[in-house]
């Protein structure tokens, strides 16, 4: 009786593990197919394993209450009460801080000067790339280097002392997007694809003189000179960043991800992005759907009397919170999906243009509007939507479901941006 009992079992143990060496197998169809007149599929690429982005975290899919958690103050009912479904996305954990945007601006002052000292090499699709190891290698405070690259130098008549400094104007990042919406909504085949694409010269570095320019009547030149290029500020937010140098940035991050990975022959991820109206206020809330704050509950203070975000308390007294202006990204308590400051410090660019009746015929799913506004288009056609509240603004505007917008070419000392990404969900099981 004990024997048959364990051959019975053995057999059971021997299926079980055949079963489970059949279901998780290795899929074969990123080689070479057997050529036996079977299915075996195609796999887009031989491997991909992404692991969990640096500086980022998982928000799972969810719904929530979209909206005014509390009466509407403003009475301007442009944030009614909704309830939408959002899918999941890894976002940064902080907001990119200077040091963060520095290796951007970095990235593309270097490939400016590589080409102009001709540090390029061919390639075998007919195109010409930076040799890198060059790029990374250049002296800039040699007198050779200085005089190869002279167009992106200042001109002698606007040096100071007759230093010569890069000229920031000149240091422009050129993009290139594909217009999902518009190729989506041509009924016409014949139309080229050429026709949806988005080419663009932005600027790349901050505006630091938006901390003069914010404020008249108030002094604030010594964090127009020091707050972007002081090591003390590294960890701070970066600011006097536009709506579209946030977008450049997105698209310079995904760039930079995919040409390492393409490079060690793996599959491409999704694009990084900026984090749609919906998809932001989803995370500040950190799953707590009916709360005016990210923290939970009805008040900007903890029950020792202590501050809860950095913004402007009572009637101006700015350094109550801990910080004249800006302070550090990490600074105060991550909400509950570990996420910091989505109130308060600097408020944040989303990808959502800002229509005040936008709410009443949005998707109940993944909602969101967007507009690529041009140079010509009407001034209200720029607006996109800001959230969050800075360090200048009221309690009001710290609120999950406040509404703001700014002008997608303004540049502000209170506005900064996150990013968000859409990862395949094998990667974000592996990532959390």
């Amino acid at each position: 009786m004990n024997r048959l009992f364990y051959f019975i079992a053995l057999v059971a143990m021997v299926s079980i593990s055949s079963s489970c060496k059949m279901l998780g197998g290795k899929n074969k169809s990123g080689g070479s197919l057997p050529n036996d007149g079977q299915l075996h599929g195609v796999a887009p690429a031989s491997r991909w394993n992404l692991t969990k982005p640096l500086g980022m975290v998982y928000v799972p899919p969810g719904t929530f209450h979209m909206g005014s958690s509390d009466e509407d103050l403003s009475y301007s009912f442009t944030a009614r009460n909704k309830q939408v479904s959002i899918n999941g996305f890894w976002m940064d954990k902080t907001e990119i801080t200077n040091n963060d945007y520095r290796q951007f601006t970095n990235w593309v002052r270097d490939s400016i000067a590589a080409k102009l000292m001709g540090y390029v090499k061919a390639a075998s699709d007919g195109n010409e790339y930076i040799d890198w190891k060059k790029a990374k290698a250049i002296k800039w405070n040699d007198k050779t280097t200085m005089e190869k690259i002279d167009a992106i130098i200042v001109t002698p008549d606007n040096r100071i002392n007759n230093k010569k400094e890069l000229d920031a104007t000149k240091i422009v990042y050129h993009s290139e997007t594909f217009d999902y919406k518009a190729a989506a909504q041509n009924r016409d085949a014949t139309i080229p694809r050429s026709k949806f694409i988005i080419k663009r010269d932005i600027p790349a570095f901050p505006d630091t003189l938006c901390w003069v320019r914010d404020f008249a009547y108030s002094y604030n030149e010594p964090m127009s000179r020091r707050y972007y290029n002081h090591p003390a500020f590294g960890n701070y937010p970066v600011v006097g960043v536009n709506w579209k140098q946030a977008t450049a940035f997105c698209e310079w991050r995904t760039h930079l991800l995919n040409s390492f990975l393409e490079s060690k022959k793996k599959s491409p991820e999704s694009d990084f992005r900026l984090p749609t109206e919906a998809e932001w206020e989803y995370a500040a809330r950190g799953g707590r759907s009916q709360s005016d704050y990210p923290w939970g509950g009805y008040y900007l203070r903890n029950k020792k009397g202590c501050l809860l975000a950095n913004f402007k308390p009572g009637r101006g007294n700015y350094p109550e919170d801990g910080g004249l202006y800006t302070v550090r990204a990490d600074a105060y308590w991550p909400n509950d999906f570990g996420i910091y400051n989505m109130a308060g410090n600097v408020a944040e660019w989303t990808s959502s243009l800002y229509y005040e009746g936008a709410y009443n015929f949005q998707h109940d799913m993944n909602p969101d509007i967007r507009y690529n506004a041009t140079e010509s288009d009407k001034p209200r056609d720029k607006r996109k939507v800001v959230r969050g509240g800075s360090w200048k603004d009221v309690g009001y505007y710290l609120r999950c479901g406040t509404r703001a917008y700014e002008y997608q070419d303004t540049a502000k000392s209170y506005i900064g941006f996150r990013c968000v990404v859409d990862l395949p969900p094998a990667s974000k099981k592996r990532g959390k």
